[in-house]
């Protein structure tokens, strides 16, 4: 019972009720058409906060009469949009209204900082969003099929019993072809691999001994001689190498999770009726979506 109750999406919904409590009480339809048009201390240091973050520096007071007046200015000319309904029907002011919506309570989502033991839950519940990919550094022997014809494939096996009994330095553009994409790549995950060759030359290399000259591997270029020098294994890395990267993705799903269940509590609270167009009109066949 206690957990439930400490639960931060619980909390949100409490707030958010609330909110919307203050402003059904608060917008009855005497106050929007009240003609008094107050500022108030709040209103005075957020505007003067806005300025400074914008400018870096404190206004000065002709600059604070400046914004107070733009503020009435805004205020009144929206009051008067609202009386002439300029709001009603109208797609943009609409969107715009319900991202305000999600905005707010994407706030309230935000307001509670993890707990580190929250950040090590989902960081342990969620492994494969921060596992660190495997990572090689090699450098390869090209052997051009375009050249080579029938023969790639020999002179590979032939170019292999060479280089394993010679030195472990050479020059990969002397003992091989030309390739444009260079002959030694270093910390390449898997993917980058896979872009570079080609997801089967990424998935055998995965099988190369390292310290040792192996192949040849086809890519869609040709045939290669593969020397791994290095090589890290996938890995979990711990919540004090990652922390900032964890929160980020907690907060992100606490959002999703709280802005769900806000739908929903709202989405409750009407009847809805939707017109399904007659057969034929105003809805796409699926050949011409595709």
């Amino acid at each position: 019972m206690r957990r439930w109750l400490r639960e931060p999406l619980l909390h949100f919904l409490v707030i958010g009720a609330v909110l919307f409590a203050l402003f059904y009480q608060v917008a009855d339809p005497e106050a929007v058409s009240d003609n008094r048009i107050v500022i108030s201390e709040v209103d005075m240091d957020r505007m003067i906060t806005l300025f400074e973050r914008r400018w870096q520096r404190l206004p000065s007071q002709g600059e604070v009469n400046g914004l107070v007046e733009a503020e009435i200015r805004e205020e009144i000319l929206y009051r008067e949009a609202l009386a002439m309904g300029l709001n009603e029907d109208d797609t943009i002011v609409r969107r715009r209204m319900a991202q305000k919506m999600e905005f707010l309570f994407n706030d309230l989502a935000d307001a509670a900082e993890p707990a580190e033991e929250e950040l090590q839950q989902f960081l342990r519940e969620n492994p494969a969003r921060f596992m660190e990919s495997r990572r090689t550094s090699l450098i390869h022997v090209y052997l051009s099929a375009d050249k080579r014809g029938e023969n790639a494939e020999t002179d590979g096996q032939r170019l292999l019993a060479t280089l394993s009994a010679g030195p472990d330095s050479l020059d990969p553009a002397a003992v091989g072809d030309p390739f444009m994409l260079g002959y030694s790549f270093e910390n390449q995950s898997d993917h980058q691999l896979a872009r570079l060759f080609g997801a089967d030359f990424a998935q055998a290399l995965v099988s190369v001994e390292i310290g040792s000259w192996r192949g040849p591997i086809a890519s869609g270029y040709g045939l290669h001689l593969v020397f791994v020098r290095e090589r890290t294994e996938p890995r979990l890395p711990r919540l004090a190498e990652i922390r900032d990267t964890v929160r980020y993705e907690l907060l992100a799903a606490r959002r999703r999770e709280a802005d769900q269940a806000f739908y929903k509590t709202l989405r409750d609270r009407y009847t809805v009726v939707v017109d399904s167009p007659q057969a034929g009109q105003r809805v796409a066949s699926v050949d011409s979506v595709q």
